[in-house]
């Protein structure tokens, strides 16, 4: 059985996937990245140990994203090339849900928006919010950087503590603002904000900047369908905030089964494709 090894050597995290003969994706894995070659080595060798996969059965290692620039030779002396990040978020989306035409929203360290339209796949840019805006002001404000910690501390906050809300500046509901739209984030917040309720609002801050920033890049586009992949998405504030982004924008965002490991599995498919 041949397979085809994708990896995603991120800033903060490696990730690796294996898509065999009948294109099915095996055993995705995760590794902190503190040094990106120690991780790529160390992530590649549990994969293969792991899921009992000999070095002759890897036809070709699919290496992306912005540490895929510090490994210069063949891994594990195996075929080795190099897929653009972009274009492997995109078809790593593609992958995932079937879907034809959409913006893929890589929420990483920061985010990038790549729209999908058929056989194009374009890059229309991003913002610097993501991921690593969470961590710097959780360390800031709540002495902590451990993501997992802030998203617990978040579900036992109130938002109203932090964020303006339509209602509080407004008598009556705004043209396609309901009342409890926010209408400033962080406008409300106390110098004396509990724990709890500073990490909601950062959590919220940055997921609905970035769905904010998402809708305003697809606007000439005609695109409704957002397909949100990365760490970000593994926050579970994920299923407050979209769903009422969607209601008020009249989108769709869609998590994917794989979606921190969707940029991986584009990188795979960069090769697939290609050899097919």
């Amino acid at each position: 059985m041949k397979i085809v090894i994708g990896i995603d050597v991120g800033i903060s995290t490696t990730k690796i996937i294996g898509i065999n003969e009948e294109g099915r994706v095996l055993s995705p894995i995760r590794i902190k990245a503190t040094d990106p070659v120690t991780s790529l080595y160390g992530a590649f060798g549990k994969y293969l140990y792991d899921n009992k996969i000999q070095l002759g059965d890897v036809e070709k290692v699919m290496l992306t994203g912005v540490g895929a620039a510090y490994i210069d030779k063949a891994v594990y002396g195996l075929p080795t090339d190099k897929s653009e990040e972009f274009i492997a978020n995109g078809l790593g989306a593609r992958y995932e849900t079937g879907l034809e035409r959409m913006m893929v929203v890589s929420m990483g360290t920061g985010t990038s928006i790549v729209k999908c339209d058929h056989d194009e796949i374009l890059h229309l840019g991003g913002i610097g919010i993501g991921g690593g805006t969470l961590q710097g002001l959780s360390r800031l404000l709540l002495n902590t950087d451990d993501i997992k910690q802030v998203a617990t501390l978040a579900e036992h906050g109130d938002l109203s503590h932090i964020n303006v809300l339509i209602g509080d500046i407004s008598r009556n509901p705004l043209p396609g603002l309901p009342m409890n739209a926010i209408a400033s984030l962080f406008g409300n917040a106390k110098s004396d904000a509990s724990r709890e309720d500073l990490a909601i609002g950062l959590i919220w801050m940055v997921l609905q900047s970035i769905c904010s920033a998402s809708i305003l890049s697809s606007l000439e586009s005609g695109i409704k369908e957002f397909v949100m992949i990365g760490n970000l998405t593994l926050l579970p504030q994920c299923k407050l905030v979209f769903p009422a982004t969607e209601k008020l924008y009249g989108v769709n965002f869609r998590i994917p089964k794989y979606s921190e490991f969707c940029t991986a599995i584009g990188a795979a498919l960069c090769y697939i494709n290609e050899r097919k």
